[in-house]
């Protein structure tokens, strides 16, 4: 029987914008009379909320940024009483400076709703047994893929991350068929059932959902292979609410947006103008719904595409692309600009390298030096010689050169040398 979910995955674009139309225009008036901060924000710009009447006004407004939400801690865009919050979430950035997210109960049932609604475009259903290995922690990751797990009527492990013999064996005692954890761990847990001489395509394991963390086609398709399930990745931050706000569908063709939820834009990063669909700049997302704390025009940072074609899954919610990086986590050597995820599409390319590599940045007099360190599979690690590893290194630079427009060195690791990690992993180490 087709749900409120399916109603709205497959809304036309008409109908889609009159529902987006109508709640964009009570979601800025609420959060004019409820937030101090939006109001002076407004204010400031010379914007009121009569100003908004439809989708084509948004770029009126002005937009909000990470750091609005970190100089406000704890409440300073609350829209509600403290009496009315029903959940309280947090993240820090690189600040170490609290990002906060609250809820409301009509929150909590919205949040249910999306992340339910990612979980059946994914392919989940009811019948599914799901294996929560996120950390449960102030982090919304955990608790999202929980409580979409619980709307959609499935059976809920809620093993956290860490302790990962004791992972497989709930997989193996209770038939895991979803695994929800970041990709990184998602590679602990095939390695370590290398070593147990467990083969995952013997059990039940049909589904990975993993997000918190950029993740490239590339491992993607590894721990597909590993683990002998298909892979959906999510998306979400922290300050519009956590994950549920988008996720890849069984076709995996781009990431689906709530967009009855969160409103999606593409702007150029450079000078905030709005850029056509298809083209690559920074997303921005306005919530439509938040009760507790509300957030209009948030610039998240990534980097990524935007299409409004219907996907072949039948599904009509906007899809965004993979997150190609962040505009602050861009690095910068010699005047050549690159993000880690093109490092990562190159490695990943070669049979001989484990998905675990470290790009250590580091000064060579005046000179930036960048050196990726890459961890051999076993396999190669036991078959090395000084004139292989020399061959694979002089390949490895020169794809590196080609792909990247200038030269980085590369140094060849022994098997699990790198640290592995339960949660997000650290992948660059700057020593300037």
């Amino acid at each position: 029987m087709p749900t409120e979910d399916d109603r709205v995955s497959r809304m036309s674009r008409d109908e889609l914008t009159e529902l987006q139309n109508e709640r964009l225009v009570r979601q800025v008036a609420y959060a004019y009379e409820r937030s101090s901060f939006y109001q002076a924000l407004l204010d400031a710009a010379g914007v009121t909320p009569a100003d908004i009447q439809s989708l084509d006004d948004l770029p009126k407004l002005p937009f909000t940024k990470k750091s609005d939400i970190q100089d406000r801690f704890p409440y300073g865009l609350c829209a509600v009483e403290p009496k009315d919050i029903a959940r309280i979430h947090s993240s820090s950035g690189s600040t170490g400076r609290p990002v906060n997210t609250c809820y409301t109960a009509n929150d909590m049932a919205a949040w249910g709703q999306c992340m339910s609604r990612e979980m059946r475009n994914a392919g989940a259903t009811p019948e599914d047994v799901c294996q929560i290995a996120f950390r449960y922690t102030l982090f919304t990751g955990a608790f999202g893929h929980h409580l979409g797990a619980e709307t959609l009527g499935a059976a809920v492990i809620p093993t956290s991350s860490g302790q990962t013999d004791r992972q497989i064996l709930m997989m193996q005692s209770f038939g895991t068929t979803v695994l929800h954890c970041t990709p990184s761990y998602a590679v602990v847990i095939a390695e370590k059932m290398e070593e147990m001489g467990i083969d995952p395509k013997a059990l039940p394991l049909r589904l990975g959902l993993h997000g918190a963390e950029p993740m490239t086609d590339g491992v993607r398709d590894e721990i597909q292979e590993r683990l002998g399930y298909r892979i959906a990745r999510d998306y979400g931050l922290t300050e519009l609410g956590g994950c549920g706000v988008s996720c890849e569908c069984e076709a995996q063709d781009g990431y689906h947006v709530n967009e009855d939820h969160f409103y999606p834009e593409v702007v150029d990063p450079n000078t905030g103008e709005p850029l056509p669909e298809g083209e690559i700049g920074e997303l921005v997302f306005t919530t439509l719904t938040k009760e507790a704390t509300p957030v209009l025009r948030y610039r998240t940072r990534d980097l990524s595409s935007l299409s409004r074609e219907t996907c072949s899954c039948g599904c009509t919610l906007s899809r965004h692309g993979l997150i190609l990086g962040r505009t602050d986590d861009m690095l910068i050597v010699g005047g050549v600009n690159f993000f880690p995820t093109q490092v990562e599409c190159v490695l990943t390319a070669y049979q001989e390298l484990a998905p675990h590599y470290v790009i250590r940045l580091s000064k060579r007099g005046s000179r930036d030096v960048v050196c990726v360190e890459c961890e051999l599979e076993p396999d190669a690690w036991a078959a090395r010689s000084g004139d292989g590893l020399a061959a694979l290194g002089e390949r490895l630079r020169k794809d590196l050169r080609d792909n990247l427009a200038f030269g980085m060195d590369c140094a060849f690791l022994e098997p699990f040398s790198v640290e592995r990690s339960e949660g997000k992993t650290k992948r660059v180490v700057d020593e300037r």
